[in-house]
């Protein structure tokens, strides 16, 4: 399995042992409600979202990595690359909000980016967050993505509006 270091923080497979942190921030509305696959409601959901990474990790070639964040030997919240065909890959990340404005999200988003360059040989990057996100769309800019859309039918789970949203790239 992959494991992945910086300087704070260890970046290693999310899976069902990660099952009680995971739930904790998955389930905080206020932790997610610029989410598009979040709020779990249920323990059961947030199982069965585990279990689907756990099924993925177990593949020969996955078509997506979730990695849980262990800081101070904690875990606080993950951080994926979902990879399509064409060499690119899309980039997600989640942080408990008790560790919000550390640099977290940024440092494991980099190190994954960085990660599946070398390893994965991806060259395009995207990322999406609802408008609303300043903390997210921050991120992507340090990564040293660029914005190249805003889009119309966002559908954040909290919320029945349809939401704008913010497409960002980085080309390799």
């Amino acid at each position: 399995m992959i494991v992945i270091k910086t300087k704070r923080l260890l970046l290693e497979p999310l899976g069902i042992k990660h099952l009680q942190t995971v739930h904790k921030y998955v389930s905080d509305y206020e932790n997610t409600k610029y989410m598009t696959y979040f709020p779990n409601k249920t323990l059961e959901e947030t199982i069965v979202f585990l279990r689907r990474i756990e099924n993925e990790w177990m593949r020969d070639t996955p078509s997506f990595y979730e990695f849980a964040i262990i800081y101070k030997n904690q875990q606080i919240g993950a951080v994926g690359i979902y990879q399509s065909n064409d060499l690119s890959g899309e980039l997600s990340w989640i942080i408990n909000k008790k560790y919000w404005g550390q640099g977290i999200a940024y440092e494991a988003a980099k190190a994954l980016l960085e990660y599946s360059i070398t390893e994965f040989d991806i060259k395009h990057f995207i990322a999406y967050c609802d408008v609303e996100n300043i903390a997210s769309y921050k991120i992507m800019e340090k990564l040293g993505m660029f914005r190249t859309c805003t889009y119309r039918g966002r559908k954040n789970k909290n919320s029945s509006k349809e939401r704008m949203g913010y497409q960002y790239e980085l080309y390799i």
